[in-house]
């Protein structure tokens, strides 16, 4: 092949790559795991640690993170070579499954956390209501109940999230918007 092929064809990965890695900053992933994703998936197999960081010009020690970052989104998995004696990394080729994995990992995230705070904040609210019911006027009281009703819908409102997750985890959305053929 020519040299201005193979720049030619270089440069519309490289476009490809940063495509993904703005892509995965929407999803509410850094662009460095955008841009590893983008890599692997050009390379079209498998990459070590040294090999991704010759390619992305970041440390071994950065790349690791990256990559744990990656395999914690479910987006990289590790894979066996025979021969390799380096860990090899590769990378979901499906497109909906990777958003899939980062919409499920991002959401798991903020739904366990809000629940928490929600839960924490009806305790309160309870305690300080048994707490202090002789010391309340009607208005505080009512104040009070407000806050409850708002943490309670709070709530419910996570548990609609979670019930979202589990529809694209499970893969039903695809009954509902199929994937094109």
């Amino acid at each position: 092949m020519a040299q201005h092929t193979l720049d030619t064809i270089k440069r519309m990965e490289e476009q490809f790559v940063d495509r993904i890695a703005e892509n995965m900053r929407t999803y509410g992933v850094s662009t460095t795991v955008g841009r590893v994703l983008g890599i692997i998936y050009m390379n079209r197999k498998p990459m070590t640690l040294e090999a991704l960081s010759d390619e992305t010009g970041m440390s071994k020690t950065r790349m690791s993170q990256v990559v744990r970052e990656m395999l914690s989104l479910n987006v990289a998995h590790k894979v066996f070579e025979k021969g390799v004696r380096k860990d090899l990394y590769d990378v979901e080729k499906d497109y909906y499954q990777t958003f899939i994995s980062i919409f499920v990992a991002n959401w798991q995230a903020v739904i366990a956390k809000n629940r928490a705070v929600g839960k924490r904040i009806q305790n309160e609210v309870r305690r300080f209501m048994e707490g202090e019911a002789d010391n309340l006027s009607a208005d505080e009281m009512e104040q009070l109940n407000h806050l409850l009703k708002e943490t309670e819908q709070w709530l419910h409102y996570y548990k609609w999230l979670d019930d979202l997750v589990d529809f694209f985890e499970s893969g039903d959305v695809f009954h509902h918007v199929p994937k094109p053929d």
